[in-house]
Parts: C-alpha cells; sequence; structure tokens
C-alpha cells in the first residue's frame, strides 16, 4: 500500500529494460494521480491489502519458519537440501513425518507426483506450500544466493523447477522500473482475472507467475506511468497482440547448463504454445503451456472487454472501476452447462480428491473442445466442492 510514485531509478540514469524500448515515458498528469489514489483505495475496499490482525498472524508463522518471508494470501516456501538429502526419504519421509506431529499444521498434503513436488499444509490456519530442492552442495551455506545460475548445476528436474519459483521472482522485480507501481497494478489484475473467471492455470487459464509477468511487461513499456495508466495499457496492448509471438522481459539465455530452455526452432513441441509467456530466469520456460486455442480466446475476448472500459474511463464517460471489476456473469451467459460434484468420506480424503479431480479438468475441456459441435468451453468454479462446464 502507499501513494502512487514516479519510476524509483533514476530517471537520467535509466537503463532500458525489456527487449524494446519503451513505448512512451511520459510521466503522470494530476488527473492520472488522482485516479490512482482511487484505484488504490478500490483495491483497500476490496480487501486486497491485509489487515494488521491478518499481518500479525503471518508475521508469527514465518517467525517459527526462522524468518522466511513471503507476501499474499498464501506462503511459498523452498527446502533446499544437500545432496545427500532425497526428496522421497527425507522430505516426503521424515520431514512429513515430523510435520503431522506438529499441532499447528492441519490439512498436511503431500502431492509427491506434481510436475513440482509439493506439500501443502496449513501453519496456524495460514495456507503454505513448501517445495524442495536438493543441491550438489555438501554443505548448505546461511548465506545461499539462489540467484547464481552455478545453483542448477547438477540439479533434477523437479529442483529446476522448484528453485526457479523463487529466481523468476526476484528477476522480475529487478527488471521493472516501479516495484511500488508493479505491485499495484499486479493486484488490480489479479483480482480483475479472478472475478471475470480466468484466474487458473490448472483448467487452462493464466495463474499468478503468468499474470506477473504481463504486469511486468506493461511496466517496462510505460516505465513512469502510474497504475492507472498501467491498468489500461495492459489491456490495450494484450488486445493487439499477436499471439503466439513471446511475452518476454528480457533476451532468453542461451543454454549453458545443459538445460531444456524454450525454443520452438529447436524443440517442436514448443511451437504448439498458443500464448507463451517466457520466464526470465535461466533456464527461460514457457510459463503458460497450458493455454488452449479455447481459453486464448475467452482471454483475448475479456482484454478487449477491459479494453474497452478503460477507454471509457479515460474519455471521461460512466464506466468506472466498478465496471471493470464486474463479476462475469457465468450463469447467465450460456446456454448448456455440465456440473461435476465431487464427494469423500472424510475431509481429508475430500481434500485429496478434489486435488486429483481439478488436476483432471484442463484435460477434460480439450476432449471437449475436440467434438465438433463444440465452439469452446472453460471451467468456472463455484465452489471447492462443484464445477461447472460451459459447452457451446
Amino acid at each position: 500500500m502507499g501513494s502512487p510514485g514516479l519510476s524509483n531509478r533514476n530517471s537520467s540514469l535509466q537503463q532500458r529494460l525489456g527487449i524494446t524500448g519503451p513505448i512512451s515515458s511520459s510521466g503522470p498528469t494530476e488527473y492520472d494521480v488522482a485516479k490512482s489514489t482511487e484505484l488504490d483505495k478500490y483495491l483497500q475496499d476490496a480487501g486486497l491489502y491485509e489487515s494488521r490482525e491478518e499481518a500479525i498472524c503471518r508475521e508469527e508463522v514465518l517467525g517459527r519458519l526462522d524468518q522466511v518471508h513471503g507476501p499474499g494470501a498464501d506462503i511459498d516456501v523452498l527446502c533446499v537440501g544437500p545432496r545427500h538429502t532425497t526428496r522421497d526419504e527425507d522430505f516426503f519421509g521424515e520431514l512429513h513425518k515430523m510435520l503431522s506431529k506438529m499441532p499447528e499444521v492441519t490439512e498436511l498434503r503431500p502431492v509427491p507426483g506434481a510436475r513440482v513436488p509439493v506439500m501443502g499444509f496449513k501453519f496456524n490456519n495460514v495456507s503454505m506450500d513448501l517445495l524442495y530442492a536438493n543441491l550438489s552442495l555438501w554443505v548448505i551455506p546461511e548465506d545461499l544466493d539462489l540467484s547464481q545460475e552455478s545453483i542448477l548445476q547438477n540439479a533434477d528436474e523437479k529442483s529446476v523447477l522448484s528453485l526457479n519459483g523463487c529466481r523468476v521472482t526476484d528477476q522480475i522485480l529487478n527488471l521493472v522500473p516501479n516495484v511500488q507501481n508493479y505491485r499495484t497494478t499486479l493486484r488490480c489484475i489479479k483480482l480483475w482475472a479472478k472475478r471475470r473467471g480466468i484466474y487458473s492455470n490448472v483448467t487452462g487459464f493464466l495463474g499468478g507467475i503468468n499474470w506477473a509477468l504481463l504486469v511486468a511487461r506493461i511496466c517496462q513499456l510505460y516505465p513512469n506511468a502510474l497504475p492507472n495508466i498501467l491498468v489500461s495499457r495492459f489491456f490495450r496492448v494484450y488486445t493487439q497482440w499477436q499471439w503466439p509471438n513471446p511475452v518476454m522481459l528480457c533476451e532468453i539465455r542461451e543454454d549453458c547448463l545443459g538445460l531444456r530452455i524454450w525454443d520452438p526452432r529447436k524443440h517442436p513441441s514448443d511451437k504448439n504454445h498458443r500464448m507463451p509467456i517466457i520466464t526470465p530466469a535461466y533456464p527461460c520456460m514457457n510459463s503458460s503451456y497450458n493455454v488452449s486455442s479455447s481459453t486464448l480466446r475467452i482471454i483475448t475476448e475479456e482484454f478487449k472487454r477491459g479494453g474497452e472500459i478503460c477507454e471509457d474511463m479515460e474519455a471521461k464517460k460512466k464506466a468506472d472501476w466498478d465496471t471493470l471489476f464486474e463479476s462475469f456473469p457465468f450463469f447467465e451467459a450460456y446456454k448448456n452447462y455440465l456440473q461435476i460434484d465431487i464427494s469423500a468420506e472424510n475431509p481429508d480424503d475430500l481434500r485429496n480428491w478434489k486435488g486429483w479431480v481439478m488436476s483432471r479438468l484442463r484435460q477434460l475441456t480439450l476432449k471437449v473442445f475436440t467434438l465438433s459441435f463444440i465452439v469452446y468451453s472453460f471451467i468456472y468454479f463455484l465452489s471447492l466442492l462443484s464445477f461447472y462446464l460451459f459447452i457451446f
């Protein structure tokens, strides 16, 4: 939270961020300052900032975790182990046993078979995702620097993916001209995506990292703009974007450790990606490989709607932030629906069953989309226990 600000990099010495120069380096007007302040208040009223009580609870949990810090609705924690430890025996074995005996830990759910293996749980009612990376070091130093590419040396694929969560986040913050304006804009876009029903990489839309990268690119293109303009330009740029041209914050680093990087010239499967959004840290990957032609169409339609509303706001017509963030009327928009209900005998089984079902939903939409009479389909989450699939 805080008042909008100009670039936090010296403008006279400001380096070019991104693979191209900015579209506009214009600074804000008095109107922009007023609209950005109005937008920030909207986010506060929408509950996008932590209350004092929530912040205290989170700090207590972080203190128990040896001063690990992480913002957001839940906490992502990376556990790093030396070469003689293993993911199966030590992380999902011994550490899982230790956590299961702690009274503060509830809803413990290991997912060793995921693309990025994780242990999810609640610690004093704060949701946490615990990842594990196995390094080739005999001893893990206290001042371990995750930004060094050498840390990936001899790491297995799952460890590389786990490490890159932190590495990508740090790199994004280094590649935007104003972190404060970036974070405010990202809060806006995340809220908008959730209310419009397109925030979920599990179902073929975009998740947190995808939206973070898209917003960061807009910040590079408009380095001195305040959040109200950044939100507007977000929709303008991506409405006109020619997919599958990739969104990138920096040039793709060449292969230096033998790890696979996104390169449609070398890897035929990369040519099939509909909406490439490339991570900036080595090894550069497409973070949005789940997007299908059906979900891409829906996303671009929402970009267009957002752009039209923002244009009306800039023209000082009737549109306002409430109009932009209006929830998508899913049950009024279509004619045909398929409802999926899941149930189990106890809460633990239900959580595991729900996770398995959710992991298969994207494949369901893809199979439905292959039917000749289906124009497009997408999933809407009404609650944790019911899913609706629209087919048209």
